[in-house]
């Protein structure tokens, strides 16, 4: 079983075997916070911090029968102690959310994560009856919108799915541009149909534009810097040049969403094609535009 999700099984033991399912995400996300490195990171959501992550590993728990659950609840189905199995600190530092927060009913949790972490109720539909006008004039504040009209480029290698949203949510990313040419992914979230319901679970359009990608055959025996430049050099000569329609389509898609992000899976932007996707489309006489890699 993945470490991880001996994390919420221990969390649900230390509170007599079962857990709302609202409280869950919040416990969660309070323990993250005490944690340098931790099991599962969180987006603004529509109720407040949520991990679409730990979210996955509650339902796969329960399609392994680990957890039962309800409309409300979850409940931890196996008699192992997982209490045990943690590591010194992270047992330490679940009591201790346990203690603080552990008899903290839904609506108290959901407004101290509010107020103490008001990042993560920018999207909330219900801040509004939840904070008073000063704690929320501090959720507005970090909710403007950028001015700027700027077309980004980002990469999900080695990143959590949260992360990666948090990335486009905190530079006011309105259209996520795809430009993988098989949007396909091991990693969770970053699948075709994953990704876009997750961008538009937060307000950002999603469109794929496959024509602009690489072929995976073009993209073996990738070893060195050097081997990546000899693929984008033949990649701007040719499928750039072949493109300039679905780059225009690009820049028509900045003007209308003034905010949007190219996007593929290198981290390092010198070992993705949406740099070169990025200049040449930067060189088109129509673009007059910032570019940012993020």
């Amino acid at each position: 079983m993945f470490y991880r999700r001996k994390i919420i099984l221990a969390l649900i033991q230390m509170l007599g075997g079962e857990l709302e399912k609202i409280r869950i995400q919040k416990l969660l996300f309070l323990y993250s916070q005490k944690k340098k490195n931790p099991e599962y990171e969180f987006i603004p959501y529509k109720f407040g911090c949520y991990s679409f992550s730990a979210n996955a590993d509650l339902n796969t728990m329960v399609k392994n029968s680990s957890l039962l659950e309800n409309e409300n609840f979850y409940i931890k189905n196996i008699a192992d102690d997982f209490i045990k199995t943690l590591k010194v600190e992270d047992k330490k530092i679940l009591n201790e959310v346990v203690q603080l927060y552990g008899k903290m009913n839904s609506g108290n949790l959901i407004k101290h994560t509010y107020i103490n972490f008001p990042y993560y109720a920018i999207n909330s539909t219900i801040v509004d009856t939840v904070l008073d006008e000063t704690q929320l004039k501090k959720v507005k504040n970090l909710k403007k919108g950028g001015t700027e009209t700027i077309l980004f480029t980002i990469g999900y290698e080695g990143v959590s799915l949260e992360k990666y949203l948090n990335k486009l949510v905190t530079n006011d990313v309105k259209l996520l541009v795809d430009v993988r040419k098989n949007p396909l992914s091991m990693k969770f979230g970053f699948s075709k149909t994953l990704l876009k319901k997750y961008c538009e679970s937060l307000g950002i359009e999603y469109i794929h534009i496959p024509e602009v990608g690489i072929n995976s055959d073009q993209r073996q025996e990738l070893n060195t810097q050097e081997d990546y430049d000899a693929l984008f050099d033949v990649y701007t000569k040719t499928t750039l040049k072949e493109t300039n329609t679905y780059q225009e389509n690009i820049i028509e898609l900045l003007v209308k969403y003034k905010r949007i992000a190219l996007t593929c899976f290198e981290a390092d932007i010198c070992q993705c094609h949406r740099k070169p996707l990025a200049e040449s489309i930067e060189k088109n006489p129509i673009f007059d535009y910032q570019v940012k890699h993020i």
